[in-house]
Order: structure tokens, then sequence, then C-alpha cells
């Protein structure tokens, strides 16, 4: 496909982009999106994106991360007023930072999860097995959870290499 020249065009195409995404977009599948096959003219357009949702809608927004990407989302403090008609589950804080911990340092026992996330652990990992986030294995009489493949499309993570941390690595 031909490099798109009309601002307008250019400027639709990032908003259905980021409103299909479901996640972060990084700025250059932004550049690829919007057809400009230009970094400065694609951030300009998303620099006016990021002005015309402030100043068109209250409870949504479109946000610059601090890694760069763009994300169209709904402003954190009107999560709790929209949890009971959202399509997809809106996790509680508490379970979310669960979830995170798994992600992080998977695999990982409960034993463990409830040492460092204490007892509340256990309603976490219910609630997260029910939305086939998180799956476990017996290991002896120990419980071992990862995350599953649900969790990774539904968050945007492209497998194991957005799931590793350079602390994790093993550099001998």
């Amino acid at each position: 496909m031909g490099k798109i020249d009309s601002d307008d065009e250019a400027t639709a195409r990032l908003e259905a982009a980021l409103y299909s995404a479901g996640r972060p977009l990084t700025i250059e599948e932004l550049i690829k999106a919007s057809g400009t096959e230009s970094r400065t003219k694609t951030l300009a357009i998303m620099t006016n994106i990021v002005k015309k949702t402030k100043s068109v809608f209250k409870a949504i927004e479109v946000a610059s991360l601090p890694d760069g990407s763009y994300v169209f989302q709904l402003k954190p403090e009107y999560n709790a007023v929209i949890r009971k008609y959202a399509s997809k589950p809106i996790l509680p804080t508490a379970t979310l930072k669960t979830l995170s911990y798994i992600a992080y340092m998977q695999p990982i026992s409960s034993k463990r999860l409830v040492e460092v996330r204490g007892s509340g652990v256990y309603l976490h990992l219910r609630f997260l097995q029910q939305l086939d986030y998180i799956e476990h294995q017996n290991v002896g009489r120990m419980k071992i959870y990862t995350t599953t493949d649900k969790f990774q499309k539904y968050f945007g993570i492209q497998g194991d290499k957005d799931l590793l941390s350079p602390l994790r690595f093993n550099y001998n």
C-alpha cells in the first residue's frame, strides 16, 4: 500500500488502530498504522489526537506512556464506575498486583505468593483462574502458577521476551 498523504486519513487510521488494539501501541506500530512512513508526522498527529481527546472527552483518553507508547483507555478514576457495565472484567488492584507478581516471577508456588502477597492471595488465584489468566501444576504437594496464553493475548504480551526482566537473566 502506498504512502498516505492526507493528515485526516492518517489521523483516522491512528484512531482506528488505538481503539481496536485494546493495548498500548509502540511508535513503530503507530507509524505503520498511520501509513505516513514518517515518525515526525506520526508523532505530530498523535499529539493532536491526545489534545483532541482531552478537550472532547471527560472519561476516556489517549495517553502517552513513559515507554513512548500510546494507549486509548478509560481514565483510571472511572474504573469503579464502569465495573458493572464492562464486557471485559476489570481486576481489583490487589488481584492485579498478584497477577503482575505471578507474571514477573513465574513459575511461582502458592506458598511463596502467600508469603509475599498475604492470605488474600487465595481469592485472587481463584478469580484469576476463572478468567483463565493463570494456571497451575501440582508439583508434589505444591501448586506452581504460571500465566496462560489468554493472559498474554489480553495484555498484549508477545511471548517470554516481554515477561523476562534483565534482573532475572543469568549472566554467567
